[in-house]
């Protein structure tokens, strides 16, 4: 059975450039899976902002939301519709105090991985924090307990087991971005590659 397959008519306009539909929704990482009990999970504000942790009690405290997104990877396969529950962006970004210097943002993760956003790729209205997939809590191979979900930029910029964002006054690299990947990743402009 192929796991994959090129997108029809119907929802071609909804697939960037050189990308496949998957079948299911493949799991792709650096490194090992790390467990992470909810019990000890937390997410830690830090860099131009007011110090401030979240506990997984503290993240189910705030406006809860449903979401129905496309998911692109940069290793040319989509995945469309797919249902997450979390928590949006902008209302996490209410619940804390940013300095308006400001301008990117990098994600710490348990297990070391960074990715970096500008603030204007971060705090987009559809942009959001998962902690279920299709009903179920998600599970760790998918990023669980928490991910950040960025629906118009490639997936690694969603990144998984998510612990830390720190506000910055410029752009830094994380793990992928000082590895040759682009330091944006916008699917539809196939950036999936830094030029440098």
């Amino acid at each position: 059975m192929k796991h994959f397959e090129k997108p029809g008519a119907d929802v071609a306009d909804r697939v960037p450039p050189g990308q496949h539909l998957a079948k299911g929704f493949p799991v792709l990482t650096y490194g090992e899976t790390p467990k992470v009990d909810k019990a000890d999970w937390q997410l830690t504000i830090s860099g131009l902002a007011a110090p401030k942790t979240f506990t997984w009690d503290d993240l189910m405290a705030l406006p809860q939301s449903h979401f129905t997104a496309d998911f692109h990877c940069v290793t040319t396969w989509s995945k469309l519709d797919v249902n997450w529950t979390g928590v949006k962006v902008s209302d996490l970004l209410a619940a804390i105090e940013v300095d308006p210097k400001a301008s990117h943002v990098m994600e710490h993760c348990y297990g070391g991985y960074t990715t970096n956003l500008s603030m204007e790729d971060f705090a987009r209205e559809e942009n959001f924090f998962a902690h279920t997939l299709y009903g179920e809590p998600l599970p760790p191979e998918h990023g669980g307990p928490l991910r950040l979900v960025v629906p118009h930029l490639y997936a690694w910029k969603s990144a998984k087991w998510l612990n830390g964002l720190e506000f910055l006054d410029e752009m830094k690299l994380g793990f992928w971005e000082r590895n040759g990947y682009h330091h944006r990743g916008e699917p539809w402009a196939e950036e999936r590659y830094s030029l440098r």
